[in-house]
């Protein structure tokens, strides 16, 4: 038996609703997780040049490059 016509749009709406909260939280879960991968990268840098010379220079792209390489191996 179908249901009728505002009670249908009433869970169709509802659904949709559903549907976008759990869309807003997936994406939020992603941020989240990438922010996560960010701080453990920039500590490995920041540990590693511990150990480096003197001279040398730590830069976002070291940052950026080893949050990729821990992106790439936790996805793999």
């Amino acid at each position: 038996m179908a249901l009728p016509e505002e009670l249908q749009n009433q869970v169709d709406y509802q659904s949709q609703i559903d549907n976008n909260r759990a869309s807003n939280q997936d994406a939020s879960d992603a941020k989240r997780a990438k922010l996560e991968v960010l701080r453990m990268a920039k500590e490995i840098v920041m540990e590693n040049h511990k150990t480096a010379a003197a001279d040398s220079v730590i830069g976002a792209t070291d940052v950026t490059t080893m949050a990729t390489t821990l992106e790439a191996f936790v996805n793999s």
